[in-house]
């Protein structure tokens, strides 16, 4: 038989999840079923104490989908800024997205996370860097943050996926839908994998970064109009946390903008972990690297991305397959994630394991491979990270150091935007379309905020 819902929610990422927290909010009892790719939170660990394809004992091995989405096991960073984070400020304003983004901090806050916060005080400080960013060409922008850390974000994310299923949201884990069922340009439901088809008054697509392809085909299928979002590669930096704690201690994460010299390329540092360590991310079979900070165990380095922004004009229309590329040169070479010394990368060779044990910055990540990053990034991507690091340098003295490690590749997919109303619904009734999958945010908050705008609309609707 034929099962139907009230809303049908595909992903149980941030987006999702916060979706569906505000449908059984406000109109408790109304039927909700969220539908998963990946794996439920506690099985998104390899079983095996073995080494096994990149995957070790008590790392993530789904670290992209399943329940909590990619940020389950992130550094769990809040940004409380209407600048950092996506573009929902052009959809609903800037102050009705702040106003959203303080009921979103707020429902982390109930849900477990910490009281503090960083980037309110020291106020002299803030003044100091930014002065001395003016000097270094580089454009310093403070934020607030609230940092859940690894660990707990995890156990924030089973609070709420406990509070789903007692106001009795169906969850669905391990299962992939496989196409939206459209009639009369409505919605009437999806179709799974599996070939059952569930009915549903509403759908919300929030598919994530993982699901970005899946929801670009359907927008295709549908004649849903696009826009093509900018690829970000680079490196992730790692040094001691010495060289970066005048800055963390006041930011916890300073985000820098900065425009080569040489190519007028936009260059940005990304996701901050003070006293952290550098992790492989499995995207879909391709091996990446990112960086966490935990909440109960800290390490002696910090790590930070370098992140060179590239938007592509005709006829050029796959950005994603294009950073995918360049993340493949580093698997095919470095059977993994290649780590590589600054000072080996001036000199123009590179770094093996006995140059690598010389190196005063010791690793956190062991299964990265030491290796050659000037055989996997193109020219122009080299000019603009070793400039940003230059430029950093007058900052934070020390990260320009011939022992500063580099790992790559890093790649944020931006997913291609879909054209959306102001509640984020699509060209098709009732279909709405929200978080990272829809091109329209980039981090925790505004994910969570966009599920919610959606959700308040549909709410309108029963």
């Amino acid at each position: 038989m034929q099962k139907s819902y009230d809303v049908v929610i595909v992903g149980a990422g941030p987006a999702g999840i916060f979706a569906a927290l505000e449908l059984t909010r406000q109109k408790p009892g109304v039927k909700v079923l969220i539908l998963e790719k990946g794996r439920n939170l506690d099985q998104r660990f390899c079983p095996s104490k073995e080494k096994n394809n990149q995957c070790y004992h008590c790392r993530p091995c789904s670290t992209v989908c399943g329940w909590g989405g990619a940020g389950a096991f992130s550094d769990g960073k809040l940004t409380l800024s209407t600048e950092i984070g996506g573009t929902l400020d052009q959809y609903i304003g800037e102050s009705a997205l702040q106003e959203m983004i303080q009921y979103v901090d707020e429902t982390y806050l109930e849900f477990g996370a910490p009281n503090q916060v960083f980037g309110l005080e020291q106020q002299a400080e803030i003044e100091k860097f930014q002065r001395q960013a003016v000097h270094a060409e580089l454009k310093l922008i403070p934020v607030v943050i609230r940092h859940l850390g690894t660990g707990r974000c995890m156990k924030i994310l089973q609070n709420m996926q406990n509070h789903l299923l007692a106001a009795g949201v169906e969850i669905r884990t391990q299962c992939p839908v496989a196409e939206v069922l459209v009639e009369d340009n409505t919605a009437r439901g999806v179709r799974l994998q599996s070939g059952e088809v569930i009915s549903a008054g509403q759908v919300i697509l929030a598919p994530g970064r993982e699901g970005a392809e899946w929801l670009a085909g359907e927008a295709r299928k549908l004649g849903l109009t696009t826009e093509i979002n900018p690829v970000d590669i680079g490196v992730r930096v790692e040094v001691p946390a010495a060289v970066m704690e005048p800055l963390t201690k006041v930011f916890y994460e300073a985000k820098f903008i900065y425009y080569s010299k040489t190519f007028d390329d936009k260059v940005r540092t990304f996701c901050m972990n003070p006293y952290g360590e550098v992790v492989l991310e499995n995207n879909d079979g391709l091996i990446t690297v990112n960086g966490h900070s935990h909440a109960y165990k800290k390490t002696k380095n910090t790590n930070f991305a370098i992140l060179v922004s590239k938007t592509f004009t005709e006829p050029f229309k796959e950005p994603i397959a294009y950073g995918k590329y360049i993340a493949s040169l580093a698997n095919l070479l470095g059977g993994g994630v290649i780590v590589q010394r600054l000072g080996d990368l001036l000199a123009g060779q590179r770094t093996n394991q006995s140059r690598l044990a010389k190196s005063l910055t010791v690793p956190t990540l062991a299964e990265a491979t030491p290796g050659d990053l000037s055989l996997v990034f193109p020219y122009r991507h080299l000019v603009a990270i070793v400039e940003m690091l230059k430029a950093l340098d007058q900052i934070a003295p020390g990260v320009y150091s011939r022992y500063t490690l580099l790992y790559g590749v890093e790649v944020k997919f931006y997913s291609s935007r879909l054209t959306l109303t102001p509640q984020l619904e699509t060209a098709v009734q009732n279909l709405f379309a929200a978080g990272d999958g829809a091109g329209v945010t980039r981090g925790l908050v505004q994910a969570s905020a966009a599920g919610v705008i959606a959700a308040r609309e549909i709410l309108r609707r029963l």
